[in-house]
């Protein structure tokens, strides 16, 4: 069972979901075929049926040309330059437990997206990185702990302060092989044309 911001921002995420497949006039079999998700499971995430994995959202993202911060985003754009705390709902993915909260403020009035993500002790999340028409770069910045990021074949130690810069255009692999919670920033750039 959901509780009830998870199942708010389940919500955002459907109504996302669909808004973006329409603007694109892509059909769900469409969609599917790009992204290699089943109809039925893109489905049931549009109808907020399903509580999709940090794995499955980063599959649609590229699927539909976006990051994935952009299907966390609010349906309205945001009233002002200032994404207040107490807006900022966060979102657990049911499959590692990480918890992440977009922290800048929706609408797609800047190309840039800031997420905080709190990783548990030897959590392992594995993105498969399809690819995407436009390239989307990220910077993870570590706030406390350490984790483990592996780009392709390159694996790097991350500790805190440390910064990592990198393309999604490859598997990207994050573990938390610590005993300890790891919280993180995540910095997501990519041209303003992909978030719409």
């Amino acid at each position: 069972m959901q509780d009830e911001a998870t199942g708010g921002v389940n919500d955002r995420i459907a109504l996302r979901v669909r808004e973006l497949r329409a603007a694109r006039g892509l059909s769900l079999a469409a969609l599917a075929q790009r992204c290699g998700v089943s109809r039925s499971m893109i489905s049931r995430i549009e109808r907020a049926e399903s509580s999709p994995t940090a794995v499955l959202l980063d599959k649609l993202a590229a699927g539909l040309d976006v990051h994935v911060a952009t299907l966390f985003e609010p349906p309205q754009p945001a009233a002002g330059p200032v994404a207040r705390a107490a807006e900022q709902t966060p979102w657990r993915d049911p499959e590692s437990g990480y918890v992440r909260r977009s922290v800048s403020p929706g609408g797609g009035a800047s190309p840039i997206q800031i997420a905080e993500v709190s990783f548990p002790a030897g959590a392992r999340v594995a993105y498969e990185t399809p690819g995407r028409d436009s390239v989307v770069q990220q910077q993870v910045w570590v706030l406390e702990g350490s984790i483990d990021v592996t780009v392709g074949d390159e694996r790097h130690r991350l500790g805190e302060g440390d910064c990592l810069a990198l393309a999604l255009d490859r598997p990207v692999v994050y573990h938390n092989p610590a005993g300890v919670v790891a919280r993180y920033a995540v910095v997501t750039a990519s041209p303003s044309h992909a978030r719409s």
